[in-house]
């Protein structure tokens, strides 16, 4: 895999978009919540064994991750911080979407890939909810995933999310996003298994 495009975290950390030249479009994202570490090993694993055809941000939110922190560096929600007709100033709390949208790094790096790449399919890795949530036309994906790792399919969360990735790529952006919410009391090499098969299913 080469990296095609990088950006540079506040605390100096790469952020990459790895992908083959003749790769399909279809995007995979980790990490957008640096406490949700499970996307990047399963990524990272995953292409060790395999020449994917998929494009792949194996860890959006380096720097959180090093401070085992949901937010960034900057104390910003990124999964709040995209810029959607709904985003609004909330409180400065692990939700905080930022003074304004696509205020950060990490943001504005999605936001450029989505612009040049134009992905058909996204899907990102979260944790702990076990479910399969979907934004935009990607029901019957999550379906397929649903059967693969035994997660209910959920066109809602549950709660409120202003200036979401959801709302801006899968509502507003018309592109088939899918949340894979994970099993974060599960052995995260418990789960190389059925995210392997997720993502020979998007190889297709």
């Amino acid at each position: 895999m080469k990296v095609l495009e990088s950006a540079i975290s506040k605390n100096g950390q790469k952020i990459e978009l790895l992908g083959n030249e003749n790769h399909k479009k279809t995007l995979v994202i980790g990490v957008f919540h640096g406490d949700e570490p499970q996307g990047q090993f399963l990524i990272d694993n995953y292409l060790k064994k395999n020449d994917s055809s998929l494009l792949f941000i194996p860890c959006l939110n380096p720097d959180g991750m090093a401070l085992k922190v949901r937010t960034n560096s900057n104390g910003v929600d990124l999964n709040r911080n995209f810029p959607t007709k709904n985003w609004k100033i909330t409180e400065q709390n692990e939700f905080f979407g930022g003074t304004e949208p696509a205020s950060e790094i990490e943001t504005k790096f999605i936001v450029n890939i989505i612009e040049k790449y134009k992905p058909e399919l996204i899907l990102t890795l979260h944790a702990p909810f076990k479910v399969v949530n979907y934004d935009g036309d990607a029901k019957e994906i999550s379906e397929k995933i649903s059967k693969i790792i035994n997660y209910p399919v959920e066109a809602s969360i549950g709660y409120p999310t202003p200036g979401s990735f959801g709302t801006y790529a899968g509502i507003e952006k018309k592109i088939s996003t899918i949340t894979l919410e994970l099993d974060e009391e599960c052995p995260v090499e418990a789960l190389i298994e059925p995210v392997e098969k997720i993502f020979k299913l998007l190889e297709k």
